[in-house]
């Protein structure tokens, strides 16, 4: 009896590898790196934030790091292949949980992200990005035949583009992105045709410019006023320095004042709280300021490690939807780094998209390393599809 992937059915039950020998250990040394490291410099960059708790952020880093590489650990064992079944439940309790926000959860900053569960301030859209990579990669195996229909890549860029909305409105426009992106690169591993890209480029374009000046001058803002100030002040950061410009000019001071290994204790940028968000988005800047070009350049390379593994496992991969959930995880994580980077440097918007597994934030961490699991049980399942087939 054969699938859509042309893959028989015992191929989707086989025995679960067994001894850590199935972990990818590159991957995990890289994950282990960043989450040490984003403990370490949150112990010196937030020493001062809370009064008489030292070691606030860098205890519950930590707690999130080890129930993170626990998730790991359990999804690494998992058969992932079941997970196409629950496609649809999945993508609905993402909606659900995405909608829950706007009534349980709580204001912070102008936006409504989150929902204080005592134990972790839970966000929604972190844990939607993982939910989203797994039901567009079931939903496009479910049409594995008609992928070169502009219906599919429509109605695939649809699912995406839903909960996007939701997210954008809380509001949080950098989760949005990241949906995007997710949606793009599950189309491009799936290997939708060009134009298809090209119509979508096409489209994405006449939408920023709508958004952007059309609505705008006849009086329809469909985004907030800081939110424009903010995507739009890395383009001229010393027209208005000490308000649409101050966060980058802040990041771009504490990072060239770094120099080549860093100012340690003397980060003043970031102990004198001169640098805003700096357990959060601009944790890079800190690690800029007080590990220098060396700290920075570490951070990169683990990034980097990261990432190569992720394209290994994508092209290991025992049949397209793990290739599918591999090119999801994969391009969530290279969006966040990319667009976290180059906002601390001034070469990207402020968007609010965090570090992964350096930013603080428990939502953050857990998804991450939850994300990381999958792609360490497709490695564990090619491998043992691989010895069992005497490769």
């Amino acid at each position: 009896m054969q699938s859509t992937l042309g893959t028989t059915v015992k191929d989707f039950r086989e025995p679960k590898p067994r001894g850590v020998l199935w972990f990818d250990p590159l991957l995990l040394l890289a994950a282990l790196g960043l989450i040490g490291f984003s403990v370490i410099v949150l112990s010196s960059a937030t020493a001062d934030d809370i009064p008489g708790d030292k070691l606030y952020y860098v205890y519950r880093q930590g707690a999130y790091g080890l129930i993170g590489i626990a998730l790991m650990m359990a999804l690494s064992r998992f058969d992932y292949s079941r997970a196409r079944e629950w496609k649809a439940g999945l993508y609905v309790a993402m909606i659900a949980a995405i909608t829950l926000t706007f009534a349980l959860g709580f204001s912070a900053r102008g936006s409504k992200r989150a929902i204080n569960l005592g134990f972790i301030n839970l966000q929604p859209s972190e844990l939607g990005k993982l939910l989203l990579i797994v039901a567009l990669a079931g939903f496009v195996v479910d049409r594995v035949r008609r992928l070169n229909e502009l219906e599919t890549t429509s109605r695939i860029l649809l699912l995406a583009l839903i909960p996007a909305m939701l997210v954008v409105a809380q509001p949080d426009l950098g989760s949005g992105m990241v949906y995007l992106a997710i949606a793009v690169a599950v189309l491009f591993v799936a290997g939708t045709k060009w134009t298809h890209f090209a119509a979508l480029g096409v489209l994405a374009t006449g939408a920023i410019l709508l958004v952007m000046v059309a609505a705008p001058q006849a009086g329809l803002h469909v985004l907030k006023q800081y939110q424009v100030d903010r995507l739009t002040a890395f383009m001229h950061p010393t027209d208005n320095p000490r308000e649409q410009g101050y966060q980058i000019n802040q990041s771009l001071t504490a990072i060239g004042s770094g120099g080549k290994s860093g100012r340690g204790d003397q980060a003043t940028q970031t102990k004198l709280n001169f640098l805003p968000e700096h357990h959060t988005d601009f944790i890079f800047s800190v690690v800029g300021e007080e590990y220098g070009f060396v700290g920075a350049a570490l951070v990169l390379s683990l990034f980097a490690l990261m990432i190569w593994r992720a394209l290994r496992i994508l092209t290991m991969s025992k049949n397209l939807f793990g290739a599918l959930l591999a090119g999801g995880v994969t391009a969530m994580l290279m969006f966040q780094v990319f667009v976290n980077v180059g906002m601390t440097i001034g070469i990207m918007p402020i968007t609010g998209v965090p570090l992964p597994l350096m930013s603080y934030g428990g939502s953050s961490v857990l998804v991450t390393f939850m994300a990381l699991g999958l792609l360490q049980a497709i490695y564990a399942q090619a491998r043992q599809t691989a010895r069992a087939k005497g490769l």
